[in-house]
């Protein structure tokens, strides 16, 4: 993938730019990157208060539903509530049924299905909107995204690219960063996240959002001062923030501190209980001996998957992740098998791979794990799953997954350092 070259007209663009200092005040967040179509906001707005009053103008007959779609989705992003899907499928159901299709409600349909990880659904609704309005940007975040997860990451490209020169923005940087971490040049990805936070967003999750991203990066690139800092940042954007309160539960495990680690984990645990988070505690307990803590905690993450699942939202890649760890390996096979019928990508091959290996098949493992790093991609997990898989020929991976950050999934980082002995 040409990945230097892709982001050489957004990185002239931005050399022209006022860059600014923020001074307000793990695997990518749920939501996703945040898209062109987020609702327009002062930086000190308040989400609430916008949906109020959208919700008023669309009763009076206005046609604002793809505004108040948009607040909603803007609303699953900073609460974490799946309840908000169901709100913007309604709004956007009656609009688009109506007719005539309406770009700004296409690309609103999108973004709500890549929400759910409907990928096919959001790249169609991505298309369309697309083809109403060429110039536009506003589905082109979706589109990216989809064709990614997808695994199309030629046709990927050629959109971002397309996206870039029309507009380089904030959604666009994140996803140029997002393309090189997918190769492996984490270096290049952070410089793209830096320039996202530069460019800004219509509301303070957005920088939050990709101030996290940048924590996450600097502590794959073991850098853990900036990790702080980046952290630091996001959480001086939007106070309580919840990826930038797990980058520091994540921090103090990589930092081998699994009591302060577990405490951070909890306290957001109790207040936001989403599986990614609820699987960290569990493990964490686990890693640090506590065997009846870690599976009592473990325990939940049923319960909140039924949730996502009663929202719309197909979570398939982490509940075959979770079920091979914790559960059912046979289920966790069937979960990741459909996983890459819906969505061919490298999160799903990484899947499928590891429900393979734990099935006592890592050969078979193997040979999907190697089609989740064809890209390149330093993820620690996906490193940690292909030498598990390898056996003793995997130490490369293993000790390429310790070396970006392995250690803040500290059940694993434990199995991996015991694998290498």
């Amino acid at each position: 993938m040409r990945a230097r070259r892709l982001f050489a007209v957004a990185l002239a663009f931005a050399l022209g730019l006022a860059v600014f200092t923020v001074t307000r005040g793990d695997e990518r967040a749920a939501a996703g990157p945040p898209s062109a179509g987020a609702p327009s906001l002062r930086p000190d707005a308040d989400t609430d208060a916008l949906v109020r009053r959208l919700q008023v103008a669309v009763r009076r007959g206005a046609p604002r539903e793809a505004e108040l779609a948009a607040a909603y989705l803007q609303k699953v992003r900073e609460t974490g509530d799946p309840s908000f899907y169901a709100r913007a499928d309604g709004v956007l159901r009656g609009a688009l049924a109506r007719g005539p299709e309406d770009p700004g409600e296409l690309a609103a349909a999108a973004e709500l299905a890549a929400g759910r990880h409907d990928f096919r659904a959001a790249l169609r609704a991505a298309q369309r909107s697309r083809a109403l309005e060429p110039e536009a940007i506003g589905a082109y975040p979706i589109l990216v995204d989809a064709l990614v997860e997808l695994g199309r990451y030629g046709e990927a490209e050629r959109e971002l690219q397309r996206m870039v020169d029309l507009k380089p923005n904030l959604p666009a940087y994140a996803r140029v960063s997002y393309f090189r971490e997918l190769t492996g040049d984490l270096d290049g990805a952070a410089e793209a996240l830096r320039l996202a936070i530069a460019a800004g967003g219509p509301v303070p999750e957005n920088v939050a959002y990709v101030q996290s991203l940048l924590g996450s990066l600097e502590l794959a690139r073991g850098r853990t001062a900036g990790t702080r800092r980046a952290f630091a940042a996001a959480l001086a954007a939007m106070p309580g923030y919840a990826p930038a309160l797990a980058g520091r539960a994540r921090l103090a495990a990589l930092g081998g501190d699994l009591d302060i680690a577990i405490a951070r984990w909890r306290r957001l645990v109790a207040r936001l209980p989403l599986p990614e988070y609820v699987i960290a505690l569990g493990e964490a307990e686990l890693a640090a001996g506590r065997v009846a803590a870690g599976r009592e905690d473990l325990s939940l993450v049923r319960v909140q998957e039924r949730l996502l699942t009663g929202a719309g939202v197909n979570t398939d890649v982490e509940l075959a992740i979770y079920e091979a760890d914790h559960g059912s390996r046979r289920r966790a096979l069937r979960l990741a098998r459909e996983a890459w019928s819906r969505a061919p990508g490298v999160r799903a091959a990484d899947a499928l791979g590891w429900a393979l290996t734990r099935a006592g098949r890592p050969e078979a493992g193997l040979r999907w794990a190697r089609r989740a790093l064809r890209l390149g991609s330093l993820d620690p997990t996906f490193r940690y799953h292909a030498g598990i898989a390898a056996g003793r020929d995997g130490r490369r991976d293993l000790r390429l997954a310790l070396r970006h950050g392995l250690g803040a999934h500290p059940l694993y980082a434990k199995r991996a350092l015991e694998a290498l002995r």
